[in-house]
């Protein structure tokens, strides 16, 4: 068979994300590039680790909506509520917030005052200025209004955990 023509030179990142691996390709054109079938299968053993801020920022969520979006109250993380139920709380798994609409509910809330987009925590200074420079990128509240129930700060505090991650 003859060879496929592409005009395309791919540089490919592979990386393990906590679901599923993620594939950041990232390409520019060449008109002279001609790539048979062998080649294409030699190029997927050829793949490099990526950094780890690419990886990070490749799997950062924001929220898919600008209605109904909602904070942690723990890590200021805003997602809609859809989002938290689906994926859970990226910064705060422990809050086994994941397809539990209810504990979504008691973790989350949606009073919360202005949000920052933080592509990458460690260096940015207003993610250190909001207190969220340990945490994945994101978009984050700069203020969150609410507590957690008595209940789950107790079985946080048994568990080692601290809950009450942003002073106000």
């Amino acid at each position: 068979a003859p060879p496929k023509q592409t005009n395309k030179q791919t540089t490919r990142y592979k990386s393990a994300s906590q679901h599923n691996k993620t594939i950041i390709t990232m390409s520019y054109r060449r008109d002279d590039d001609i790539i048979d079938d062998d080649e294409e299968e030699d190029r997927e053993e050829d793949m490099v680790d990526a950094p780890q801020a690419v990886v990070e920022l490749a799997n950062a969520v924001v929220p898919d909506n600008a209605r109904h979006t909602r904070a942690c109250k723990r890590c200021g993380l805003v997602k809609t509520l859809g989002q938290f139920v689906d994926q859970g709380c990226e910064n705060c798994p422990f809050l086994n917030m994941l397809e539990d609409g209810a504990q979504v509910n008691r973790c989350t809330t949606p009073f919360f005052e202005g949000a920052a987009a933080v592509m990458d925590p460690r260096d940015s200074w207003a993610a250190k200025w909001i207190r969220v420079d340990a945490y994945l990128p994101g978009v984050y509240a700069i203020v969150v209004t609410g507590e957690f129930d008595a209940e789950i700060q107790e079985d946080l505090e048994n568990q080692g955990i601290r809950w009450r991650c942003r002073p106000q």
